[in-house]
């Protein structure tokens, strides 16, 4: 499916759209996504961060740190405080949206799993789908070239 695609919180007080591809959509295995998903795993794209536009409403900042300690920087929907995105800090450019915010969820397929050492037990990794322990350097280095890769 190809770009744009739309997306909201939950209450639909906040809108976006994306007006290109994501650079690459992964699963992240880590507790944190765990809890904050209420599931096995979270959902993330980066994107360009010029190609997110907010259509409705006005995201708010919070300020967190992730296991490592680094700062994190997500947007949430002031009504409902659905998690958005989050603005890369490591990555300037880049933005990391939710996946499970796009109306249309249908086409997502992760092209990496992180933080797999979490992962629950019944989980069953996709065959040739890179896999990583952790959020790697590695992980860093590899992803564009990962992204590169599925878009041929």
């Amino acid at each position: 499916m190809p770009a744009p695609y739309t997306g909201r919180c939950v209450c639909g007080a906040t809108k976006y759209r994306l007006n290109d591809e994501p650079v690459l959509i992964y699963a992240c295995h880590c507790t944190d996504c765990q809890k904050r998903s209420g599931s096995a795993f979270g959902l993330s794209m980066w994107v360009r961060t010029s190609t997110l536009e907010v259509l409705q409403g006005d995201p708010v900042l919070h300020e967190s740190k992730t296991e490592a300690g680094r700062p994190m920087h997500i947007r949430f929907c002031g009504v409902c405080n659905s998690r958005m995105w989050s603005d890369s800090l490591r990555r300037p450019g880049l933005t990391i949206v939710r996946g499970g915010t796009l109306d249309d969820t249908s086409w997502l397929r992760p092209q990496a799993h992180l933080w797999t050492r979490s992962a629950q037990k019944w989980f069953v990794f996709p065959e040739g789908v890179p896999c990583y322990d952790t959020q790697s350097d590695e992980f860093f280095a590899e992803a564009l070239n990962i992204a590169g890769r599925a878009k041929k």
